[in-house]
């Protein structure tokens, strides 16, 4: 009886298998890409808790003060543009919301004339840069006597969220199967009825994504908050900004302690919103 040389082994790299240099390779490129992120972030936080003498330079830890914080609160216009901001944004993201929905679920959902026509408009409208719109925007609310006015604002940033929102809350509304519709019909329903109590459960993951986008369009934008609104009492944070940088120079003190607090509010709806906006955009970019 013969014996038979055993087979060699074969060492088969499973795939998604990375060598030990691809993974420090890769290790190190996340580091860096993290680093580069958070750098910017860290350099404004750091450089709020300096005192003015030492703005410009790289001694982060050298005399750390909260003085830049508390001369914006009690010396500075702050909390009114804050308040400005917030009511603004926040009546933008209700409005946004409600008005990207409805139009999503009806142009997912039902028949009617003019439907091709508002896709196209809903596409059509999210080419135009702000350069372009700005000024017949702002001949607009000049006739309508919103110039100034918080309900101007809003209206000019529903035109930005709302075709997008309304596109996305769409395509994620056609992953919903038309059975639910259905079943709610047989029940008695209405379509407002059916849209509100079976339908909108199922969305939240696209009514955060909404929300999120409707309030960063409104927390975040400088072009219209700036030539839309004048006078302290009016002016959002992205125009009250503005008043620490002239032609002699700026006041990093305050200009980065304010940058600090306008970002709290961002992080917040983030955190609300960053279980559902992977779900949200991927869902929503099914079908169009």
């Amino acid at each position: 009886m013969t014996a038979t040389a055993p087979e060699p082994t074969v060492n088969v790299r499973r795939r998604g298998d990375r060598s030990p240099l691809a993974s420090v390779a890769l290790h190190a490129t996340l580091i860096v890409a993290s680093v580069i992120a958070v750098f910017p972030v860290l350099w404004v936080f750091l450089t709020s808790l300096k005192p003015a003498s030492y703005a410009t330079t790289t001694d982060f830890f050298k005399e750390t003060t909260f003085e830049n914080y508390t001369n914006l609160l009690r010396d500075t216009p702050f909390l009114t543009w804050f308040g400005n901001s917030l009511l603004i944004a926040g009546l933008t993201t209700l409005l946004g919301v409600f008005v990207a929905a409805t139009t999503g679920y009806a142009v997912s959902r039902f028949r009617f004339p003019g439907k091709r026509g508002l896709m196209w408009t809903l596409l059509v409208t999210q080419m135009f840069p702000v350069a372009v719109l700005i000024v017949p925007i702002y001949n607009i609310m000049a006739g309508l006597g919103l110039l100034n006015q918080s309900a101007g604002l809003v209206i000019t940033y529903l035109t930005i969220a709302v075709p997008f929102c309304a596109w996305m809350m769409k395509g994620f509304f056609d992953t919903i199967p038309r059975e639910i519709d259905e079943s709610g019909m047989v029940d008695g329903l209405t379509p407002f009825g059916t849209f509100h109590r079976l339908i909108l459960p199922l969305a939240k993951p696209g009514l955060a994504v909404t929300a999120f986008y409707s309030f960063i369009t409104a927390w975040g934008e400088v072009a219209y908050a700036s030539a839309f609104m004048v006078g302290d009492e009016n002016l959002t944070l992205a125009g009250g900004l503005q008043k620490f940088v002239n032609q002699y120079g700026a006041q990093w003190g305050p200009m980065t302690a304010a940058s600090v607090l306008i970002a709290v509010p961002a992080a917040l709806v983030f955190l609300f919103a960053q279980r559902h906006l992977v779900t949200g955009m991927s869902a929503g970019a099914v079908k169009g």
